[in-house]
């Protein structure tokens, strides 16, 4: 690993200052206090189940959309063929177990002011500490002349579930020597690498199956996530397969013809078999709504207790945050929701918050044996509260011919995917 810190020892850091306070004794809230935790993903899951080991004596609801929750992460390995849809949902029976209400019935309104949460039957949760994690939304509005409904033909998959599988069919459908097409959007978006990790794990699937078939990436960006390491990846595994177009040299797309599968930009042209359109982001609409990003698209927080700069006792985590320097994705949002169910489980007791330190580790496959990553710890500021990375810390892999490396670092990728949702939504 490149960087002043090895992974080693970053790893080491996330057990020791993460994994500590979560062996603490339970705290006592004055009262019966509630918390509605709305959004069970990573960040939502790991806040409700946190609180009730911590706090038993706190009533935690958590809101959900659905019986069963699809990971974002790892659903490219479904799309590259090399897991079932099932393989990446779980179910939220161990947070029952522990004494989580799961309520499956989307949030559609939340009203600070009132400590009130509705919900999509017209049933209503009052609160006194709200935990939001509800992840992103669209900005369809953005690109040109188009509306939701052109993810039916052009599909983004970056909610996982109908659209991985959608996009999947397709690129298993694509004609002898056909074109896959990805469009990424501007920073920030959830999960940056994710666009070239697809990438990756397509050209994987097109090289066994339609090995000369062609892989585009018409970004809206100069530079990715990773960049170095995954175009080193892409010529020892897919040489000439795959061909990244900065933004540079298309100027943004000015026109989208989904019935044609093409995508027009200032400068050039481009037509695809498939086209896997992701587009800008924000903050889930709820969020929104609730006035918690101010006149932006993502929701500012105070980084010591995840506490909205726009709402009192309203708490904001994962994708829909602006949490300082720590990037957006799963593992980010699990280690904010641990820190904030201590933080809420502390004000609701009248003490003071602990000045936690967070970690995030994004691997990416650039095949099923050749794994990457990118490592961070981050702390809130004693002055601002703003969360920043600490100096000395993080890194990337390191480059060059390392196949033993790739090798373990691929099966360090499961072994997170796996002992992460383990801890989560396990029993």
């Amino acid at each position: 690993m490149s960087g002043q810190i090895s992974r080693r020892k970053v790893l080491g850091l996330s057990g020791a200052l993460l994994g500590a306070p979560l062996l603490s004794a339970p705290v006592k809230a004055q009262g019966t206090a509630h918390v509605v935790v709305i959004g069970g993903g990573f960040g939502g899951a790991a806040a409700a189940r946190t609180l009730r080991r911590i706090a038993p004596e706190i009533n935690v609801t958590l809101v959900v959309d659905a019986p069963l929750f699809t990971t974002c992460p790892f659903s490219n390995t479904v799309i590259g063929g090399l897991r079932e849809l099932s393989e990446i949902q779980f179910s939220y029976d161990a947070l029952r177990a522990e004494g989580v209400d799961v309520r499956v019935d989307p949030a559609v309104g939340l009203d600070s002011e009132g400590r009130v949460v509705t919900l999509q039957s017209g049933d209503v949760l009052n609160y006194d500490k709200v935990i939001v994690s509800p992840g992103i939304d669209f900005r369809w509005d953005v690109l040109p002349d188009v509306t939701s409904a052109v993810a039916d033909t052009l599909p983004h998959a970056w909610k996982a579930g109908e659209q991985t599988i959608l996009l999947r069919d397709q690129i298993r459908s694509m004609p002898e020597g056909g074109t896959v097409i990805i469009a990424p959007p501007d920073n920030p978006f959830r999960c940056p690498p994710g666009p070239y990790e697809r990438a990756s794990l397509v050209a994987h699937y097109l090289s066994q199956h339609n090995p000369t078939a062609k892989i585009l990436i018409v970004d809206s960006k100069d530079t990715f996530s990773k960049q170095g390491l995954f175009m080193e990846g892409w010529e020892a595994l897919y040489p000439g397969m795959i061909t990244f177009v900065p933004f540079a040299e298309h100027a943004g797309i000015s026109a989208i013809d989904a019935g044609a599968r093409r995508i027009e930009t200032y400068f050039d042209t481009f037509e695809g078999d498939v086209i896997n359109l992701i587009p800008p982001q924000s903050a889930a609409s709820i969020a929104l709504d609730a006035g918690l990003a101010g006149t932006g698209y993502w929701c500012e927080i105070d980084g010591l207790t995840f506490e909205s700069r726009e709402a009192g006792n309203v708490h904001v985590i994962g994708d829909a945050a602006i949490v300082g320097d720590m990037p957006k994705s799963g593992f980010s949002a699990s280690t904010q929701g641990k820190a904030c169910a201590h933080a809420v489980a502390a004000l609701l007791a009248d003490r003071s918050p602990e000045r936690a330190i967070l970690m995030n580790t994004c691997y990416s496959l650039v095949g099923p044996d050749y794994g990457i990553s990118v490592a961070g710890v981050y702390q809130s500021a004693s002055d601002t509260n703003n969360l920043s990375s600490l100096p000395g810390t993080g890194g990337t892999s390191a480059t060059g011919d390392l196949p033993d490396l790739r090798r373990d670092e691929a099966a360090f990728a499961r072994s997170w995917y796996a002992n992460l949702t383990k801890e989560l939504f396990g029993a």
